[in-house]
């Protein structure tokens, strides 16, 4: 399984945004947490369910989505 496919999307789970495959954790509660300086060993213990793979995927998938073209109209 690649990363990005630990991330899933469901109109049904937390209005859906963007998650951890198997949990509520959206991407942007663990991009949030890393930003606010929360190392990885510390986001794993406070949330076991989640995976270092599983914080790998939220970056890279956070990645992904500010990797776009930006077109300027001349």
């Amino acid at each position: 399984m690649s990363r990005l496919e630990r991330i899933v999307i469901d109109p049904e789970v937390v209005h859906g945004r963007p998650r951890v495959r198997g949990t509520r954790m959206r991407v942007t509660d663990v991009l949030s947490l890393l930003a606010a300086g929360a190392a990885e060993s510390e986001i794993l213990q406070n949330y076991p369910y989640l995976t270092a793979d599983d914080i790998k995927a939220c970056l890279e998938y956070a990645a992904a989505q500010a990797d776009h073209a930006v077109l300027i109209a001349s």
